[in-house]
């Protein structure tokens, strides 16, 4: 299951760190700025414990005012990741009391480009493979459904959700 999280938390930043060898000069603004991944949401009525796990320790992190991740989007098309997820260590507290996750000190970081317009986010990974996925922003919130990343032991994915900085 620990394995699982960490995947999440690796596709979530490989959706933000791969590059794009696109210029487009229209672009919707919205995206511009700081965004911190601060939630799940899953349906509990068919998520996976994989998924309810993922989500219990991302609230958990956000509650102790933890940045598991932080993508940076410029004016410029480039963006910036931060991401400690990596370095996660899930723990459960000797006394039964719940989970025992301390916030991580190391993060890897990472620059690349992006396009967005439209609500639609699109990247190049290492490998030249665009994905695309939706990403909706209303305000200081911004909703990029998980199901289209396609995670490894997750029913419907759920959505991630990053707030403004």
């Amino acid at each position: 299951m620990k394995r699982n999280l960490l995947t999440l938390f690796i596709a979530a930043a490989l959706l933000f760190s791969c590059s794009s060898d696109k210029d487009d000069s229209i672009q919707d603004n919205d995206i511009v700025g700081s965004w911190e991944l601060t939630a799940l949401e899953i349906d509990e009525s068919t998520a996976s414990d994989d998924e309810k796990y993922a989500q219990d320790i991302l609230s958990f992190l956000s509650a102790i005012n933890c940045s598991i991740m932080t993508i940076t989007f410029n004016a410029d098309l480039s963006v910036i990741t931060e991401n400690s997820g990596n370095y996660l260590e899930i723990n459960v507290n000797p006394g039964g009391t719940g989970l025992d996750v301390p916030c991580p000190t190391q993060k890897d970081t990472s620059v690349d480009s992006y396009m967005y317009e439209g609500g639609v986010l699109t990247y190049i990974d290492e490998n030249e493979v665009e994905t695309t996925v939706n990403a909706e922003i209303s305000g200081n919130t911004m909703r990029v459904n998980a199901t289209e990343l396609d995670f490894a032991n997750f029913n419907d994915g759920g959505v991630l959700v990053f707030t403004r900085k």
